[in-house]
Formats: structure tokens, C-alpha cells, sequence
């Protein structure tokens, strides 16, 4: 007669024998094929996760340079909950940056609780595209990763406006040439610059006010920021197409302009000059990239 001990010693024998059982089967079963893909910002972090080539969760984090590979991998398995998914699921990873200081903990996350190894995008990486800039190593990598899906969901000529910490227009030519652009400080900083500056001044909201006459110290900061803001785009657009235009580079009927960025469907409710709102191109110009410069596309 066994003792009591033995037998839940043998129960517990079984119990991991159905478990791996169970494992064996469930790894015999093929699994979607999943990237996450980061594009890390100086004020946020945009996480999307690619399952068989379609985009189908996209999360917004706040930048922290000195987040740890620890927090991040804490960060990821809260995010991944909510879509019931685990580490085990993802079998690709690429990262753009902006912000060097979070990337190698990014990295490190991503070898050491994921099992991948990440592409970074940068000097060296495949892209398909030509660049006509005096120092093309110069470019951001959020610039050429927009750049390479704006030609594959667009085609060219084709100006792309990215309303973020900074806010970056784009130009490509009729080739398919990325020609360079402008950066502008962007409306957030902005905004809070006039707060600091301005010690009268709150600090506000951006909103699309209704009206460019404000009738109180509120709604004529936001009237100020919201339609000051669309009208440098509209007016930067204009330039960028007549520059286009000029050097025989483009048809003035056939330049698209896209806006992408947290706050690009809002501008476009009052800018003339955009014609798609594109939120998801970051994202997807990542997974572009990363079918180009791996063997695994997802």
C-alpha cells in the first residue's frame, strides 16, 4: 500500500507527463507568424504587433530613457495580456529609434525575454531607397521608414507630413527619390514653451477650437497653436510641391500628400493640404523593412 506521499508524488509525475504531452502537441500545431515592431519617439513609444503581415494591435507608451530591459519586458508581458499573448508568440522584432540612450535596453528585453534578435534600423539596413541628401547617414530612421512605406502604400511623387516631438515634412520625387524636407519644432513643444515663457499664460489643451477668433485667453491660445499650425503645413506643402515642380519632378496633379503622427487625423480636419491620414505608416514601414533584411517575413 503506497504511502500517502508517494501518491501525490506519482499524481504529480502524471500531471507533468500530460502537461508536456499537451506542450508537444501544441508545438506540432503551426503558429501564426508575429513581429512586435517599436518605433521609439522622444515623447512616446508606438508598439504594434504584426500577425501573417496584418497590423493587429497598436499600443502608445511614454519615452523614459532610463527604462531598464527589465521594465520593458515587465512593460511588454502587461501589454501582451491583454491580447492573450506570450513571449513564446513573437518571432521577429524591429526597432526605429530616435532616442539611442532606450535602445539598448530595448535590445537586451528582446534577446533575453524574448529569444529574438531585433533589427535596428539603420546605416547599413536595406531599404529599396534612393536618398539625395548631401549626407544621406544624416536622415532619422523614423524619416526613411515612413519614406519606404509611404512609396509602397502610395507610390510617387509623394510629401509626408509626421506631426510629433518634431514635426517632419518629406519629399520624393517622381523616381521615388527621397529629396530631404524640413523639420519644425512641433506643436507640443511649442505649446509648452509659450506656457513656460508666457508666466500670464496656462497651460492648454490642443484642440481644433472651431473658430481662429477666440474669445477668451483658452480657446485664443488654442486658436493660435491648432490653425498657426495648419497653416504652416498648408504653406510648406505649397513650397516643397513648387520646388518639386520646378526641378521637373514632379506633375502638381499627381503629388499626394500624407499625414501621420498622434495628432494627424486632428490636423486634418482643418488643413487643406493633406489628402490621407495615415497613423498605422511608421508601423508598417518597420514591417516592410524587416521582410527586406530578414529571411522570416511576417
Amino acid at each position: 500500500m503506497s504511502t500517502p506521499d508517494k501518491a501525490w508524488a506519482k499524481e504529480a509525475r502524471a500531471q507533468d507527463s500530460r502537461v508536456t504531452s499537451l506542450r508537444s502537441a501544441y508545438s506540432r500545431v503551426p503558429q501564426p507568424r508575429t513581429l512586435l515592431a517599436f518605433d521609439v519617439g522622444n515623447t512616446n513609444i508606438v508598439i504594434g504587433i504584426f500577425c501573417e503581415g496584418s497590423l493587429i494591435q497598436r499600443w502608445r507608451v511614454s519615452t523614459e530613457k532610463n527604462r531598464s530591459a527589465d521594465e520593458y519586458a515587465v512593460l511588454m508581458a502587461q501589454l501582451l495580456d491583454f491580447v492573450d499573448m506570450e513571449f513564446e508568440y513573437i518571432q521577429g522584432a524591429v526597432i526605429s529609434s530616435v532616442v539611442p540612450p532606450a535602445t539598448p535596453a530595448l535590445e537586451v528585453m528582446l534577446r533575453d525575454y524574448i529569444g529574438v534578435a531585433p533589427l535596428v534600423i539603420g546605416p547599413g539596413t536595406k531599404t529599396g531607397l534612393p536618398i539625395q541628401c548631401y549626407n544621406p547617414r544624416e536622415v532619422g530612421a523614423d524619416r526613411i521608414v515612413n519614406a519606404v512605406a509611404g512609396l509602397a502604400k502610395y507610390g510617387a511623387p509623394l510629401i509626408i507630413i509626421d506631426f510629433g516631438t518634431a514635426t517632419t515634412f518629406c519629399a520624393l520625387n517622381e523616381k521615388g527619390e527621397y529629396m530631404g524636407g524640413a523639420i519644425a519644432p512641433g506643436i507640443a513643444i511649442s505649446s509648452e514653451a509659450l506656457f513656460q515663457g508666457a508666466s500670464k499664460l496656462p497651460r492648454v489643451d490642443l484642440a481644433n477650437p472651431g473658430s481662429v477668433i477666440g474669445r477668451d485667453t483658452v480657446s485664443s491660445m488654442q486658436a493660435g497653436i491648432y490653425y498657426g499650425f495648419c497653416g504652416q503645413a498648408e504653406k510648406i506643402v505649397s513650397l516643397m510641391t513648387g520646388a518639386l515642380i520646378q526641378q521637373g519632378l514632379g506633375d502638381v496633379e499627381k503629388i499626394q500628400v500624407v499625414a501621420t503622427g498622434g495628432i494627424a487625423a486632428l490636423m486634418a480636419e482643418s488643413c487643406s493640404a493633406i489628402d490621407m491620414v495615415d497613423e498605422d505608416l511608421t508601423l508598417e514601414g518597420l514591417r516592410i523593412l524587416y521582410e527586406k533584411n530578414t529571411l522570416n517575413a511576417v
